[in-house]
């Protein structure tokens, strides 16, 4: 008797093969969509910081660094926000990556949203500065100005002497950037002068 059912039940599956020409089969579930998004990054003040950027996405691998664009101070990553960070919304995935890159950059690079100001309505502000030295005190004059409210996108170079700037000039101007270099310490001014 058990044999019957068991061959009756072979019987009825061979049948459902044969007449739809392959077993119903539970739908797959889609993998994430890997999507491209562009950001806002911080900490690249000089073009020899992308060498440390690339390497800071190497212990990421979770996302791809497709592009970097040093004029502008973007980046843009591939990667699936809805497998890494379901159910956030736009806002909250930036302030997530921001995070990861933070946490393998020591917090020296992060990512914010594209600026919504029009290049061309920005100014740009050169600050001769004397005692950049090294990358760390780049660093530091970098970080000075770019927290800024209305600074959109700044460098600072030792070698060029000079910390650039591109400000909302209706949120901030020159001499609120060159106050908070001196707070930092930096020496303002023509190298090697006062």
């Amino acid at each position: 008797m058990h044999a019957h059912r068991f061959f009756s039940a072979a019987l009825l599956i061979a049948a459902l093969v044969t007449s739809a020409g392959t077993v119903a089969a539970q739908p797959a579930k889609a993998e994430p969509k890997i999507e491209k998004i562009t950001y806002r990054v911080t900490g690249l003040f000089s073009p020899d910081r992308e060498k440390d950027l690339r390497a800071a996405f190497e212990e990421l691998p979770d996302f791809k660094l497709v592009a970097v664009n040093f004029n502008d101070a973007e980046i843009t990553v591939e990667f699936s926000p809805a497998k890494l960070f379901p159910g956030q919304k736009p806002d909250r995935v930036t302030e997530l990556v921001n995070d990861k890159v933070r946490s393998v950059t020591r917090a020296t690079f992060g990512v914010k949203s594209r600026r919504t100001v029009a290049r061309d309505k920005l100014q740009q502000v050169v600050i001769p500065a004397a005692g950049l030295d090294c990358k760390a005190c780049c660093l530091a004059a970098y970080e000075a100005i770019a927290t800024i409210d209305g600074v959109e996108q700044a460098t600072a170079s030792f070698k060029d002497g000079k910390v650039t700037a591109l400000i909302d000039p209706t949120k901030t101007d020159k001499s609120k950037l060159e106050e908070a270099l001196k707070k930092k310490g930096v020496d303002l001014g023509k190298p090697g002068k006062p």
